[in-house]
């Protein structure tokens, strides 16, 4: 999936939350991150923190990879 802004990246990890039967509350307990946080960085909050943010996605499974276009 290509990622342009917060959004698509709040949508792909609560796609892979749910895919994965996790519910925020339990990734929360398990990550030691806020429900806040994770409900704010799967609603595309720009202020999002990135350290957190690549955490999660790590711990989901994600993998983000950063390419030059063209």
């Amino acid at each position: 999936m290509k990622i342009t802004s917060t959004e698509d990246f709040g949508q792909a990890v609560r796609r892979r939350r749910k895919e994965l039967h996790y519910t925020q509350a339990f990734l929360a307990d398990y990550s030691g991150f806020s429900v806040s946080f994770i409900s704010d960085l799967e609603n595309g909050k720009a202020t999002a923190e990135l350290g957190k943010a690549l955490h999660l996605a790590n711990i989901l499974g994600l993998d983000c990879q950063v390419n030059p276009r063209g």
